[in-house]
């Protein structure tokens, strides 16, 4: 039985290999725009992806060859050694170092999780290991020469590893050169209250009452007093439902309550207090954002049907026609959608906007009818968007590695815009960047940057969603609802 295994073991071995290469080779080339995209979504390889993607189905089919050759069939044991080498440290990277977790596995392996995946690489790349020593036995060598060259091959691996890894880091998420001025304790933390679930947001604010719309549960209105004492759900009625909603979102203007999806032209109005919400607004506009300027006229974004890129607009359901699209506010630099993409914000007295750019260090400052009155720009440097668009084979286009985002979410308080940046400034630890939402103060009507502050995570979870009225910060952080004291002389 001994003399069995040693006989055809080696054989046996790099049979085994050759399936799994040429299985995850052939699964990559058949859907090999899928593969190259999931690659640049990697945090590890997003620079490299074009390269890497035809470099591994050309290894992987190489060494298939080599191994199902008698002549090549040690050289195959190293190139799989090397292969799995640069596997195994990539899954560990990726659990270990990575913001987020991608897939860039092809058929049965993407059923696999990645720490069962580790442990599936360690299995083969120690069986390449016994498989070579096996080898060079049977020539009659002692086999040490052999594993010192797979050691060094498996360093060697590593490091390249390594090297593609801090060099793509430092391409996609290079820091920009700016300094934060942070202010003496601008807001101070008051109360909390436990909402038990993270799916809330802040819709508005009526006088003492904290209206919550909740994502999982659109049509149910939370109300919370400011004292986080009394605690009230109300199911919403509304005239028509019988529509393909996507993404049903709550907004509060006094004296009514708003329900809108923009991917179904459809607007409800309700009375504060009440709970029935009637239709004022049906097949008149399809957008992706909204702010509601005064009870029958809002803020739009949409795209135009020309050139399916973003454009800001008003939606008038007093005038004929309804709706004014206004085509200059913003800019492109790249395709007109992925790069001007943004979010759109109104003060309490519905008289100032601004629109923020994700990928940009800027935001737009406009009166009420849209008319731009400031173009201010954020601390950092990125003036131009860093974003890579795929179009795929189908005419789509999608985001072909992660974007450098700059700004997160903004609200406007007085004449002040609270900005959540997503860029770590000089000097600023790595700990606290990652445990807190940094916030950038400025004044809306000039350039002027006035100061930032943290807002610090809970358990991992970061700022969901805020709002500021009178002295008051509330904010969503996690399934906790929290309330700030501003001292508003330090921001003067």
């Amino acid at each position: 039985m001994i003399s069995f295994i040693k006989k055809y073991f080696v054989q046996t071995v790099s049979i085994l290999l050759a399936l799994l290469f040429i299985y995850a080779a052939t699964s990559k080339l058949f859907d090999f725009e899928a593969f190259q995209l999931q690659l640049a979504q990697s945090p590890l390889l997003s620079a490299y992806a074009g390269i890497i993607s035809y470099a591994i189905l050309i290894i992987e089919f190489a060494v298939v060859i080599l191994l199902l050759i008698p002549k090549t069939n040690k050289i195959g044991l190293y190139a799989s050694i090397g292969l799995m080498s640069a596997f195994t440290l990539y899954i560990y990277l990726i659990l270990n170092y990575s913001d987020f977790v991608p897939c860039s596995c092809g058929g049965i392996l993407e059923k696999l999780g990645w720490t069962e995946h580790l442990i599936f690489n360690i299995f083969f790349l120690v069986l390449s290991f016994i498989a070579l020593v096996v080898l060079v036995k049977k020539l009659g060598k002692s086999g040490l020469k052999e594993l010192g060259i797979g050691g060094l091959i498996v360093i060697f691996s590593c490091l390249v590893v390594v090297a593609l890894f801090r060099s793509s880091e430092h391409i996609i998420k290079s820091e920009n050169n700016f300094t934060r001025r942070f202010l003496p304790h601008p807001v101070l933390i008051e109360k909390t209250k436990d909402l038990n679930v993270n799916s809330f947001y802040l819709a508005g604010m009526e006088e003492e009452l904290l209206y919550l719309g909740n994502i999982s549960a659109p049509l149910i209105v939370t109300t919370i007093d400011t004292s986080f004492n009394l605690f009230n759900q109300n199911h919403i009625l509304i005239d028509r439902k019988d529509y393909n909603f996507r993404n049903v979102k709550l907004q509060i203007r006094e004296p009514y309550f708003y329900l809108y999806d923009g991917t179904v032209p459809v607007i409800y109005r309700g009375s504060l207090g009440d709970s029935v919400a009637r239709t004022i607004s049906h097949n008149d506009a399809f957008f992706n954002q909204m702010v509601i300027l005064d009870s029958m006229r809002f803020g739009i974004r949409t795209q135009r049907g020309s050139d399916r890129r973003y454009t800001l607009g008003l939606l008038d359901l007093k005038r004929s026609p309804k709706v004014k699209l206004i085509s200059d506010i913003l800019q492109a630099q790249i395709d007109g959608v992925f790069d001007v993409d943004g979010s759109l914000i109104c003060n309490d007295s519905a008289t100032k906007l601004v629109y923020t750019y994700v990928y940009r260090n800027q935001f737009i400052v406009m009166d009420s009818t849209m008319k731009i009155d400031n173009r201010i720009h954020t601390i950092d440097t990125t003036a131009h968007a860093k974003i890579t668009i795929t179009r795929l084979s189908d005419g789509s286009k999608k985001m072909g590695a992660p974007p450098f985002t700059v700004n997160k979410r903004s609200i406007i308080a007085g004449k002040f815009l609270f900005n959540e940046s997503n860029l770590k400034g000089q000097y600023e630890t790595s700990e606290s960047w990652r445990n807190s939402s940094i916030i950038d103060v400025y004044n809306t009507d000039r350039q002027q940057y006035i100061g930032s502050f943290y807002i610090n995570h809970k358990k991992g979870e970061a700022l969901s969603s805020w709002l500021v009225r009178g002295n008051y910060l509330y904010a969503i952080v996690g399934n906790e609802l929290r309330r700030y004291k501003i001292r508003w002389e330090v921001f003067k």
